[in-house]
């Protein structure tokens, strides 16, 4: 893997603070931004096939509990 000599020192640099070699924290690294991929597409995919109009009615619908406290939506 070839990085940038500044790349390189700001990860020589986090991973010594880490107590980690500069090899567990490039797989860390990326391991996470794979993970943030995946979940970006997961909610991309979800989003495609949501039905807004049953969003809506549940939503709307009558009885259920008052929202909690911190729950309100802003006015």
């Amino acid at each position: 893997l070839r990085l940038p000599l500044s790349l390189k020192a700001a990860v020589e640099k986090f991973s010594k603070e880490d107590g980690t070699s500069i090899n567990q924290f490039v797989v860390m690294a990326v391991a996470e931004k794979v993970s943030a991929i995946n979940t970006a597409a997961f909610f991309e995919e979800r989003r495609a096939v949501a039905d807004r109009e049953a969003f809506r009615r549940i939503l709307n619908r009558e009885g259920g509990e008052p929202p909690r406290p911190g729950d309100e939506m802003d006015k």
